[in-house]
């Protein structure tokens, strides 16, 4: 896996994004961390985007790009966190009758994996769980990574 870093102003024009928006159309994107850099008039949001070397993405025949392998990327050790996430997911969205993505996407629970979140706080710091899915499913995500403790309330 490689990374690239790019910064941009908070008042950026559409033109000062788009180094951005290209390198993540033509690239096999693993994760795009965002943070906001204080320093006063010269803040900026820094990007630091994880990306698998070796091109762009092939595009299928709907036009969609080549998913991620997660067993490529993720060392072993993270990737059984990740498939015990994913029996976890299917488990779930049995139970609740909804599409496993409604749980978690792949790339949250690639993140969950990579983080070793271990509080409730911990999972809503990823992009996409908030309030209602830390509260309806934390628990048993925790669980699965053998942490009990929810870090307070949710």
């Amino acid at each position: 896996m490689a990374f690239a870093f790019f910064q941009i102003p908070p008042d950026a024009s559409p033109e000062l994004a788009a180094p951005l928006n290209a390198f993540l159309r033509s690239h096999r994107i693993v994760r795009v961390t965002r943070q906001w850099c204080e320093a006063g008039r010269e803040s900026t949001w820094a990007f630091c985007v994880d990306f698998l070397e070796g091109g762009p993405p092939e595009a299928k025949a709907q036009g969609t790009t080549a998913k991620v392998d997660y067993k490529e990327v993720l060392p072993p050790e993270q990737f059984e966190v990740f498939a015990r996430l994913r029996a976890l997911r299917k488990t779930l969205a049995e139970r609740d009758g909804q599409p496993v993505f409604a749980v978690l996407t792949n790339a949250q629970m690639a993140e969950i994996a990579q983080s070793g979140c271990r509080t409730l706080a911990d999972l809503k710091a990823i992009p996409g769980i908030g309030e209602s899915r830390a509260a309806k499913y934390g628990a048993e995500v925790l669980a699965v990574l053998g942490h009990s403790n929810t870090g307070g309330p949710a």
